[in-house]
């Protein structure tokens, strides 16, 4: 009753103020009379507006999670929960290199590195596990190594659209499908200065839980290294010769382990004062054209930077990136994908 009486209550207030509105409405209201106009005035002196200040990046940082004083048990570090059953082959388990995108803060970023991954039906053990326990074990066990969970966000249709897209993403996920509904609990753990990324999911249809453990490393060079005899032999039947150069991830960088790689060219260059190269970028089809635009022009001009560096004229040396316009391969697989992330010597008149 108490909440009829008030609803009543209000209901005769607004009828009370439809009534008096009426009223106002026919008896004209009183004007005062009209004040001379005032005179114009001057217009204000401008003011000095101080220009605001740059905002602060909101980039992750993994320097920001504390390295870890645990004794760490062996990578992948963790044992198969009690009860339950990987549905993976031993060998199916661990990928030498790959990328997996992991969510830092509240955004979806690319980790490349070793990688172990497993996957169990939650529901098809000699016990069963909830979603909150599957996941809740983890965290107990990354936490006591000193590990800290990085994300304030899940798998959101914006969080995906701004790291390139469900596609890209999706192309080297070894966790649950990145679906707003599956949910991912992202930790990092550091110590003497190694880094490694973890990924607890759960989803699918029955209840499946999902673990990848990523030590984010480079790749270790598997292809040999091409000398300047090479690259002209190369260079004078077809015109041009790709190189693998290695730079630091999704940065223009060159690590270190590129330097023999750059000495080759500067011979190459050194023992023929006539040649002329246009140093050409090219990456795989992960990420945005723009950004893969972007990065590949990047790492040209690295590339001949490091050439002028050792004294090249740089009259005779030019750069331009493709992105990922012009692939050698699939990109479906991390094979195909390391081919097409390349730097092409062409040769130019």
């Amino acid at each position: 009753m108490a909440g009829t009486r008030t609803w009543l209550f209000t209901l005769g207030a607004v009828a009370a103020l439809a009534i008096g509105g009426c009223k106002g409405e026919q008896v004209p209201a009183m004007q005062a009379p009209a004040e001379p106009a005032a005179p114009a005035a001057s217009p204000p002196e401008p003011v000095a507006t101080a220009t605001p200040a740059p905002a602060a990046s909101t980039a992750f940082d993994p320097g920001g999670v504390p390295e870890s004083t645990a004794t760490l048990p062996p990578f992948p570090f963790f044992k198969i929960p009690e009860g339950l059953e990987s549905t993976f082959a031993e060998a199916d388990k661990r990928v030498a290199f790959d990328r997996h995108y992991f969510i830092a803060g509240g955004k979806a970023v690319p980790v490349e590195g070793r990688i172990f991954r497993d996957r169990f039906n939650l529901a098809n053990g000699t016990r069963s596990y909830s979603d909150i326990e599957f996941r809740r074990n983890y965290e107990n066990a990354i936490t006591a190594l000193g590990g800290r969970k990085i994300n304030t966000t899940q798998y959101t249709y914006e969080v995906m659209e701004a790291a390139g897209g469900r596609d890209v993403l999706e192309k080297t996920n070894y966790a649950a499908g990145m679906n707003p509904d599956y949910p991912h609990d992202i930790y990092l753990l550091r110590q003497a200065g190694k880094e490694w990324w973890i990924d607890v999911s759960t989803g699918a249809f029955p209840l499946h839980g999902f673990v990848v453990v990523l030590e984010r490393e480079g790749m270790k060079q598997s292809l040999g290294l091409l000398d300047a005899a090479a690259m002209k032999q190369a260079i004078d039947k077809d015109g041009r010769v790709a190189l693998h150069i290695n730079f630091d991830t999704d940065k223009a960088t060159l690590r270190p382990d590129a330097q023999p790689t750059i000495d080759e060219i500067g011979k190459l260059l050194s023992g023929d004062p006539a040649l002329k190269l246009s140093i050409e970028g090219h990456t795989d089809d992960t990420g945005t054209p723009a950004h893969n635009q972007e990065l590949s022009t990047a790492r040209a001009r690295s590339v001949l930077g490091a050439l002028v560096g050792l004294g090249i004229d740089p009259s005779r040396l030019s750069s331009r990136g493709y992105g990922q316009d012009k692939p050698l391969a699939d990109n479906a697989g991390e094979d195909g994908r390391a081919e097409n992330r390349r730097v092409e010597l062409v040769k130019r008149d």
